[in-house]
């Protein structure tokens, strides 16, 4: 499991923790991103085309996998 770093904290500043590993998005983000409505994300995360983690009742996909998603789905259309 990756470290988490311990709060810092300064004189009128937020709390900010650093954290290292994955980072996850929305499905509306990752619909945003893609240029595609939400539905065509939930197809692909159902369809097994794109890895999603469930939380709760909603699901968040690494942002990695949306970009190698993305790198492998160009095809030559000339």
């Amino acid at each position: 499991m990756a470290p988490i770093n311990k709060p810092t904290k300064g004189p009128g500043q937020d709390v900010q923790i650093g954290v290292t590993g994955p980072q996850f998005l929305t499905v509306a983000e990752v619909a945003a991103l893609m240029r595609v409505s939400k539905m065509t994300v939930y197809r692909l995360v159902h369809g097994g085309e794109l890895p999603a983690v469930r939380v709760g009742r909603s699901f968040r996909v690494p942002e990695k996998a949306v970009h190698e998603y993305l790198q492998t789905s160009y095809f030559d259309a000339g």
